[in-house]
């Protein structure tokens, strides 16, 4: 089915409910299926149960409207509530030779990424979708990219498309990271600093710092946390070259968009408030409500047909930017060490 409203007439508020609520049920189950299963993303799971429905099963017309709300407005919502994560703090603690890494992943991986499409021939919009995705943080990077540049949700499939690469991906490395890391002798705190570089998902990143065991998780998260944090200047980045590409048309996109604002609020909240550990924990359980249920309803729009036909360059996309940022986050992380 396709989420896209664009061309429906003006909808009555309590039509999005059906939707929202199917939409929220699937990310409670996502969420406690995840409990159960350490290091499986609620965010994967809600995204595949949606392929699944998509490809064997048919959903009824009335839950489109809220589908629609939810892939688009409870996302935003999500990401917000994400910068409830970061603490600047933390960030700050892992030192300015690991922070330079991070800045050097993020942005030799995204550029990287874009070149690497255009010399494949991959379409521009599904390039940069899968630069910020694997530079960043996975299917919330992606996610806000497609916010930037494509707000009217005409090209929905480019996200899908991204999202899915991120998946198979980044599930990959869980296991390749740990691999990589016993195979050169690194040590775990070593390992988890390359984990937490190189991973594309925060759950992902849980995982594999989770195997390497030791001091590796910890750091792991903070400097994937890190990498969450610049998901505020490369979006500003698009953004402004989204400004520029429209104003020979007319079209002027926001300067900064709404939930990029929220999403640094929530980063100056959590790093300077003085929030209880309840404070956070809701944050954090509501924004992987919020994110699980927008995956959902993005998965219901996946046709697998329509992904086979997208061809090998995505896919050759997907392994050299999975290539180019892990090698980058080792090579930083060795001359930081």
């Amino acid at each position: 089915m396709s989420l896209s409203t664009t061309s429906a007439p003006p909808l009555q508020r309590h039509s999005l409910w059906p939707g929202i609520v199917v939409s929220l049920a699937v990310a409670a189950v996502s969420i406690l299926t995840s409990q159960a299963l350490p290091g499986v993303s609620a965010l994967i799971i809600a995204i595949v149960v949606g392929i699944l429905v998509a490809n064997f099963t048919t959903l009824p017309a009335a839950l489109a409207p809220g589908m629609s709300f939810a892939a688009k407005r409870l996302l935003r919502v999500g990401i917000v509530l994400l910068g409830l994560q970061v603490a600047l703090g933390d960030l700050l603690a892992l030192g300015a030779p690991m922070l330079a890494v991070v800045v050097v992943v993020v942005t030799g991986g995204t550029l990287g990424t874009v070149l690497i499409g255009r010399a494949l021939g991959v379409e521009k919009g599904l390039t940069i979708l899968v630069a910020c995705g694997f530079s960043i943080c996975g299917a919330a990077a992606v996610a806000a990219a497609a916010g930037v540049t494509d707000p009217e949700e005409k090209h929905e499939q480019r996200t899908i498309t991204a999202i899915a690469l991120v998946v198979l991906c980044g599930t990959l490395m869980i296991a390749a990271v740990p691999a990589a890391a016993a195979l050169l002798q690194l040590e775990p705190e070593t390992a988890g600093l390359w984990a937490g570089a190189s991973i594309h998902e925060v759950a992902q990143v849980v995982a594999a710092g989770g195997a390497l065991g030791g001091a590796a998780l910890t750091v792991a998260v903070i400097v994937k946390l890190a990498r969450v944090l610049m998901l505020a200047p490369v979006m500003a980045v698009l953004s402004l070259q989204q400004r520029r590409e429209g104003a020979a048309d007319g079209k002027r996109p926001p300067l900064v968009p709404l939930f990029l604002l929220g999403f640094l609020a929530m980063v100056l909240l959590r790093s300077f408030a003085p929030l209880p550990g309840g404070f956070l924990e809701v944050g954090a359980l509501l924004q992987t409500a919020l994110l699980a249920a927008a995956m959902f309803a993005l998965g219901t729009g996946v046709k697998v047909r329509n992904l086979l036909q997208v061809g090998p360059r995505p896919l050759a996309l997907a392994a050299l930017s999975t290539l180019l940022v892990a090698t980058l986050a080792l090579g930083g992380v060795l001359l930081a060490a």
